[in-house]
């Protein structure tokens, strides 16, 4: 029998595994996994904006990341500094004013590496309930759009000539982005949150024929990657974000092995 904080941090991985996979799928498709990376690394001001005002947590995160998101959409627009120059920038600055900001909180100290790396054994019926509540709003919207995401990865000025409204498809996806970043966050922690979207992406990919196919395979590959991460962390006594998180490169690793052999 298993004892209960396993069996929330199973509920809580396996969720947000299936949640993260169209979602992986999509910015390795558009090429964001630097700007979610960016995105992630900002949302530690809103853990420690969320401890400062005694806000929830997530709710912090969410609300930053989405805000961080924002500006970076709009700073696209200026034509000054190369896109990765600018991410470069928000990356590292946001980072550095996040533990700043963690060190000058008063009161008990902050645990910054749980914050870094999570502790999805630490997860709770409430993170779970962000969860299942996250996902449902995520995956819905994520269905609702999926032909126009898929048109504007394909090609975004043709998706534009077609009549897809561009600017509000990605915004939209950005906001769903940053919703998915707070809710990893307890499991993987913010450095490891988007790796937690995209390394099964790269793992599915040389096995997938068609776009839908690739999601069903992404979240396969992650469900099995959680349950396979959290047994080698209980047996070696091991961080269960990282744990996790290194099984899903192993899992890429090799499919891009086989798949090179395969055309040797």
């Amino acid at each position: 029998m298993l004892e209960p904080f396993l069996l929330r941090a199973i509920a809580a991985a396996v969720g947000l595994a299936v949640v993260a996979a169209p979602l992986g799928c999509i910015v390795v498709w558009n090429r964001m996994a630097y700007f979610g990376e960016t995105v992630a690394q900002a949302s530690l001001i809103g853990v420690v904006l969320a401890l400062a005002l005694q806000l929830n947590v997530t709710l912090g995160v969410m609300l930053t990341t989405a805000a961080v998101a924002g500006l970076l959409i709009l700073l696209q627009r200026q034509k000054l500094v190369p896109i990765d120059s600018l991410l470069g920038l928000t990356h590292h600055g946001a980072l550095a004013l996040g533990v700043i900001g963690a060190a000058q909180l008063q009161g008990p100290q902050v645990d910054l590496m749980g914050y870094l790396f999570g502790d999805v054994f630490a997860v709770t019926d409430l993170d779970i309930a962000w969860i299942v509540a996250g996902g449902a709003v995520v995956l819905g919207i994520v269905a609702w759009l999926w032909q126009p995401l898929l048109r504007m990865a394909v090609h975004d000025e043709l998706a534009r000539a077609e009549g897809v409204s561009a600017g509000l498809v990605r915004g939209v996806f950005t906001l769903l982005l940053a919703l998915a970043i707070a809710m990893a966050i307890k499991v993987v922690g913010i450095l490891l949150a988007i790796a937690f979207l995209i390394v099964p992406v790269v793992a599915a990919r040389p096995l997938a024929a068609t776009p839908e196919q690739m999601v069903a395979l992404t979240a396969a590959t992650s469900v099995v990657s959680v349950l396979a991460g959290m047994a080698l962390s209980v047996w070696l006594d091991a961080p269960g974000g990282p744990a996790i998180v290194l099984v899903m490169a192993i899992a890429a690793g090799l499919s891009l092995v086989l798949a090179a052999l395969r055309k040797a």
